[in-house]
């Protein structure tokens, strides 16, 4: 029978952990550094690379390493203390989950691409390590960051299931962070195929879509932020 004590620790760990996602960092920092709502300036999103865009690069560094961490630390925390793998990964699912639909911004938030890094960095680092390997490559490559994006999280699931091999907790986690990876960038998908999206090494089709294009040390820079949600 598991021990009541046990539980409530592990429930608790999981409404810190959502709360802790939930924090829209990208938001406070912009406020803090230059006085301004990031979410009404270049695309609008509070992840990394639209904080560096408007604010700058140190700025959006700050941004992405708190949005890993925020991912980390949770797993961490349910490792040290004791909890089961399966616990572990929930505390990084309630973060996850906790940045993407944050009620500090309505229900609303990013993408949680920097968030499911620091979650994965935390419970599958070989996935986590690969996945940053094929969209760093991916984003080279095609010059779009909501490509780069989608392919990692199709990624993910192969490459849990090659190096986690019967982690049910593990897969579960990368086919939901996926799938919801991919609903969020439903906007890009439907901008890539009406050849609207925009580029690193091309300005948007559609001029009034963005304030300007994201430029390669932006992407390159900003490995596994937020790309553009411009809806």
């Amino acid at each position: 029978m598991p021990d009541p004590s046990h539980t409530l620790l592990a429930v608790v760990l999981l409404a810190a952990a959502y709360l802790l996602g939930s924090l829209p960092f990208g938001l406070y920092i912009a406020k803090v550094w230059k006085g301004i709502d990031v979410r009404e300036h270049g695309s609008g999103n509070i992840g990394a690379t639209n904080v560096y865009r408007v604010v700058g690069r140190p700025a959006g560094a700050v941004v992405f390493v708190l949005d890993v961490g925020k991912g980390f630390v949770p797993p961490f925390v349910a490792q040290n203390l004791g909890l089961n793998a399966s616990w572990a990964v929930g505390a990084g699912l309630a973060a996850m989950l906790g940045h993407n639909f944050s009620p500090f911004l309505g229900f609303k938030g990013g993408k949680g691409v920097a968030t499911s890094l620091g979650v994965l960095l935390g419970v599958a680092p070989k996935v986590g390590i690969a996945g940053f390997v094929i969209w760093t490559t991916l984003v080279v490559m095609t010059g779009y960051v909501s490509v780069a994006s989608i392919a990692a999280a199709v990624s993910l699931t192969p490459l849990a299931l090659y190096f986690y091999p019967g982690s049910q907790a593990i897969l579960a986690f990368v086919i939901i962070a996926a799938l919801v990876s991919i609903v969020k960038h439903r906007a890009n998908i439907v901008r890539l195929l009406n050849g609207t999206e925009s580029s690193f090494r091309r300005p948007p089709k559609d001029e009034s879509d963005v304030d300007e294009p994201p430029s390669a040390q932006d992407t390159v820079g900003g490995v596994f932020t937020d790309s553009e949600d411009r809806e």
